[in-house]
C-alpha cells in the first residue's frame, strides 16, 4: 500500500501540470541508446516465435522509449477491464452511478467455465456486489463475470466506445463482452487494441482525464493491487516497484495462445512513470516463455529509462 500511496501522490502532483500542458505528441529517443533498445526489443520479441507489439513512453516528457509493431491490432482479451471500469468511473463521476449501490448477479451472467471468474466459483448460485466490490474483481482479479456486469452497467460496449472516442483514444475497439468470446473464441479479435492506443490510455488514466481524482486513485489501487501476470511487467524489475497495471490471456488452441498481455504504469525511483503496453498473440511458447517475454522487455525498458533520468 505504501507503494501504491507514492505513486498517487506523484500522479497527482504531474497529472495537473500534464492537464494544463498543451497536448504535444510523444518525443522519439534517438541516439545509440535508442537503438540498443530497439534491437534488445526486438531480439527479446523473437522469443515468442509469435506476433509481439509494444510501446513505451516516459509520461513526464513524453519521450517515446521503445516501439516494436506499435500500430499493429492485438486481441485484448482482459486488457479491456480497463477502458470498461474507467467508462464505469466517468459514470459514478457524473452522479448516474454509486460505489455503494447493490448490482444483482444472477447465473445466466457468469461466464464459462472457460474464463477466470472468481465470482462463478465463490457463488454458484448468483450473489449481490456493490459496484466498488465489482471493480475490484475486474481489475484486480480479473474476473470476467464483474467486467461483463459493468460493461452492461455503464451502458454496453457502445457507452464505454463513446467513452474511449471521447478521450481522443483511436485503435481500441470493443464490441463483445467475455461472456461472448468465450463461447466463440474467434470473437476476441474483435476487441483489439494497438499498442500505441493502450498507452494513450493509460496516460489518461495518468492526466486523470474524463476523471475525478478519486476515481483514478481507486482504480490505480485496484490495478497496483492486481493478483494476475506477476511474472509479466512486475516479473524482473526491482522488489517493490510499483506497478498499476492490467493484463489479459486467451486460452490455447491447437498449441496457439492468441493473447498473453500486459499493459500499465510503472514508477521509477525518481518518481517518474513509464507507460509500457506488451502484447504477444498468436504465440506457440509455451507460458513461462510468453511471460518472460513481457518482463524482460519491460526490464530492458527500465534499464534503458535509468539511464536518463
Amino acid at each position: 500500500m505504501a507503494g501504491f500511496l507514492v505513486l498517487l501522490l506523484s500522479l497527482g502532483g504531474c497529472s495537473r501540470k500534464a492537464a494544463s500542458a498543451p497536448t504535444a505528441g510523444k518525443t522519439e529517443v534517438s541516439g545509440a541508446e535508442a537503438n540498443l533498445l530497439q534491437q534488445r526489443t526486438t531480439q527479446i520479441a523473437a522469443l515468442a516465435k509469435g506476433r509481439v507489439g509494444v510501446s513505451a513512453v516516459l509520461l513526464e516528457t513524453r519521450e517515446l522509449i521503445a516501439s516494436l509493431n506499435s500500430q499493429d491490432h492485438f486481441p485484448m482479451q482482459s486488457v479491456y477491464k480497463l477502458p470498461i471500469s474507467m467508462a464505469l468511473m466517468k459514470q459514478v463521476d457524473a452522479g448516474k452511478i454509486k460505489l455503494e449501490q447493490r448490482v444483482k448477479i444472477a447465473k445466466e451472467d457468469y461466464v464459462g467455465r472457460a474464463a477466470h471468474s472468481p465470482i462463478r466459483d465463490q457463488y454458484p448460485n448468483g450473489t449481490e456486489l456493490s459496484v466498488t466490490e465489482l471493480l475490484r474483481f475486474a481489475l484486480s482479479e480479473s474476473d470476467g463475470t464483474a467486467s461483463d456486469v459493468l460493461m452492461k452497467l455503464a451502458g454496453g460496449h457502445e457507452a464505454v466506445q463513446a467513452y474511449l472516442t471521447d478521450l481522443g483514444i483511436k485503435d481500441m475497439m470493443i464490441l463483445d463482452t467475455e461472456q461472448s468470446f468465450t463461447q466463440d473464441h474467434s470473437l476476441q479479435y474483435r476487441n483489439f487494441a494497438t499498442p500505441d492506443a493502450a498507452v494513450d490510455l493509460l496516460r489518461a488514466l495518468y492526466e486523470h482525464r474524463g476523471l475525478s481524482e478519486s476515481s483514478q486513485a481507486l482504480l490505480l489501487k485496484f490495478m497496483a493491487e492486481s493478483t494476475t501476470g506477476p511474472k509479466r511487467l512486475k516479473g524482473l524489475l526491482p522488489a517493490g516497484t510499483t506497478v498499476s497495471h492490467k493484463t489479459g490471456t486467451s486460452g490455447t488452441e491447437n498449441g496457439i495462445t492468441a493473447a498473453t498481455n500486459d499493459i500499465g504504469l510503472i514508477t521509477l525511483p525518481n518518481g517518474k512513470h513509464v507507460a509500457i503496453a506488451v502484447f504477444v498473440a498468436d504465440s506457440p511458447a509455451d507460458e513461462i516463455t510468453r511471460e518472460a517475454t513481457i518482463a524482460k522487455i519491460a526490464k530492458a525498458v527500465w534499464d534503458s529509462v535509468g539511464k536518463k533520468v
